[in-house]
């Protein structure tokens, strides 16, 4: 006996259908927000930073010094982390939440100091800050950021605001910037002492790059490339320093007119008397040192060689971490930077005793990407490999990190890094 088949019924289709089957979604959000929120990484964050800024702003961040060994170095040692994972542990809820210097914080962060910063995009620190609010995590202001310490305070109130510092030749502009940074309520002072003098920064050099940048035919033939980043630069306020007065020229000619080339211990003396908050000294790149601004009165200190920046074939942070927290980590906190490209860096450094991780480079291809949205894209990121290598590691907070499940590289394995 045979039977008549059945047949499917039809039916129109809706959008929705349309809409998930051709894998599209109906505009709601900025052109902005919709090509970062297809940046999954820093690595492509950085990508879209390249696209949209001219060669110098854009090499400025992205090189370092001389051969960029250092650079080299510091990234390969994190590639060559290796994590143990510990399985059948509840991972249901990761609590990335940390302290830092006393405060809250929602993850073991801290936007670095970074200069010249509206030269990456014109909103510069004023994109960066919110964002950093937003985040939950400090920021840094440079002495050499293009906003000034009230602009930043008065913008973003909420913010957990540090100022950065470099030892002037000129003492009393010195003095004055310390006492405006304490008026506006930054709660922490980061010292940079591995900028004696400038680092040779080839690219910059190649490039011809100058503060702010000169029309030039090469810059010229660069605006057809980068309209709009020419284009805000040219209708907005003039790049220039918010904690001195207007400089015209290269990097290496800025620090050598206004840097104290023969800082030392006693500078240090000083600042911790003038101040009385938590006091940061960033550029360590020795247990000696660590152990002498410690007992000099430091509150913290940063494992770091400037990213990389200064001198090139400088010990590479990861490396020295252990030792240092080993030396002084019961007395200070210790962060460290240098070749964070990744939220699973952060996790790295934090099992071996970082307090938190500066970060600047990864901000900053966020803003050149895409303003304060790019750099709460970045925040985002950082924050979602945290959170994802944590519960990968069968850890379910912060505060149970430790050495035990991430072993680091050897030495010879970091230092096959490129030479000259």
């Amino acid at each position: 006996m045979s039977s008549t088949p059945r047949r499917v019924p039809r039916q129109v289709p809706d959008l929705a259908q349309l809409q998930e089957l051709a894998g599209f979604r109906l505009p709601s959000r900025s052109r902005t927000e919709a090509r970062l929120a297809r940046a999954e990484s820093i690595a492509q964050l950085r990508v879209l930073a390249r696209r949209r800024t001219p060669r110098g702003p854009f090499d400025y961040v992205d090189g370092a010094a001389e051969a960029e060994i250092s650079l080299t170095r510091a990234r390969r040692a994190f590639a060559g982390v290796e994590f143990q994972s510990r399985v059948l542990h509840d991972i249901s809820t990761v609590d990335t939440s940390t302290r830092i210097l006393g405060e809250p914080a929602t993850m073991p962060v801290v936007f670095a100091p970074t200069g010249f910063t509206r030269m990456m995009q014109y909103e510069g620190e004023l994109a960066v800050g919110p964002a950093a609010a937003e985040l939950g995590i400090p920021y840094a202001l440079s002495t050499l950021g293009t906003t000034s310490v009230e602009d930043l305070a008065a913008a973003v109130p909420d913010l957990d605001r540090w100022f950065q510092l470099y030892i002037m030749s000129d003492r009393d502009s010195l003095d004055d910037l310390v006492d405006r940074a304490k008026r506006e309520g930054y709660r922490a002072l980061v010292l940079t002492v591995d900028t004696p003098v400038a680092g040779m920064r080839l690219r910059d050099v190649r490039n011809g790059l100058t503060i702010p940048p000169q029309l030039t035919a090469r810059t010229v033939l660069d605006m057809s490339r980068h309209p709009s980043w020419w284009w805000n630069l040219l209708t907005s306020p003039p790049l220039q320093f918010a904690s001195f007065s207007s400089f015209d020229g290269t990097v290496a000619e800025l620090i050598a007119s206004i840097f104290d080339p023969r800082i030392t211990m006693d500078d240090l003396d000083l600042l911790r008397e003038r101040w009385d908050g938590p006091l940061v000294v960033k550029g360590i790149q020795t247990v000696e040192d660590a152990r002498r601004v410690v007992d000099h009165g430091a509150d913290a200190l940063v494992i770091s060689n400037h990213g990389g920046r200064q001198l090139d074939r400088a010990p590479t942070p990861l490396l020295m971490l252990s030792d240092v927290v080993a030396a002084v980590g019961d007395r200070a906190e210790v962060f460290l930077d240098g070749g964070i490209t990744s939220g699973a860096d952060v996790v790295a450094a934090v099992a071996h005793g970082a307090r938190a991780c500066l970060v600047g480079r990864a901000y900053l291809y966020g803003l050149m990407a895409g303003g304060e949205a790019g750099v709460r894209r970045a925040g985002q990121i950082l924050h979602a490999d945290i959170v994802r290598t944590l519960q990968l590691l069968g850890v379910d907070s912060i505060d149970a990190l430790e050495p035990g499940l991430v072993r680091l590289p050897e030495r010879a394995v970091v230092d096959g890094a490129r030479t000259a």
